[in-house]
């Protein structure tokens, strides 16, 4: 015990260490989800996080120490942001045809989002900080972040739950909207709400339902950012949240 002590220090010490183990735990979520047929609720990131958290936890690993090892994958997420344009580009001759829908589209599921999740903390008697954080929940984690920072809210619990959010999507969205009856052949209309309501962790699993569901995930995730920013201090004044 003394020996695996000593090598776990020295690991511990290693920048490569948390990057490696950020990897190994993704490929061994993946490796579990396509061995169960994509099963929803073996979703990667979920198996992933869980798996991390649980290896910080054994630890007594801070999570700066953490990001400090692993934090290549955080930047990577700008460049993987931007490739979303890529899919989306091929998909501009439908963008003209579609534009009211997915105008219409966008302003209910965004207002939706947000309105419900004050509703529901509301209802529950939450207080008002934790309800600005709540708003913002259905954007990426750095708008986001700004958006509760700017209201009163918590940067740090808006993170949380959007991440909380994403991964809700991930698991939900493809089986509840294929229960409503949306096939292969309304990939676009599938992607698009996934991407509205789950940002970028839903926009990675319409990916795996098709690039037609991933391109319009990704319109949508970006789309549903820059309105949210926009309604979010709007409707926090009209509620006096």
């Amino acid at each position: 015990m003394t020996d695996l002590f000593r090598l776990w220090v020295y690991l511990a010490e290693r920048p490569l260490l948390w990057l490696t183990a950020t990897v190994l735990a993704y490929w061994l979520a993946h490796r579990l989800y396509t061995r169960s047929g994509e099963m929803p609720l073996l979703n990667p990131v979920l198996i992933a996080v869980t798996l991390l958290v649980g290896v910080l936890g054994i630890t007594g690993t801070p999570y700066g120490t953490y990001f400090d090892g692993a934090q290549f994958v955080h930047f990577l997420l700008g460049p993987a942001t931007v490739a979303l344009a890529v899919p989306l580009y091929r998909q501009a001759h439908r963008l003209r045809r579609m534009w009211l829908p997915l105008v219409v589209a966008l302003l209910a599921g965004s207002v939706t989002g947000i309105v419900s999740a004050v509703g529901i903390g509301w209802l529950l008697g939450l207080d008002p900080t934790v309800l600005r954080s709540l708003a913002p929940k259905s954007v990426t984690t750095p708008i986001a972040m700004g958006i509760a920072e700017q209201i009163g809210g918590l940067p740090s619990l808006t993170a949380v739950l959007v991440i909380l959010t994403g991964i809700s999507g991930a698991v939900l969205a493809v089986p509840a909207l294929r229960a409503l009856g949306l096939g292969r052949e309304q990939a676009a209309a599938k992607g698009f709400a996934i991407g509205v309501a789950s940002h970028g962790i839903g926009t990675a699993r319409a990916f795996e339902h098709s690039e037609d569901a991933g391109a319009f995930a990704g319109l949508g995730m970006g789309l549903n950012g820059a309105l949210t920013a926009a309604l979010v201090p709007l409707l926090a004044w009209l509620l006096g949240v």
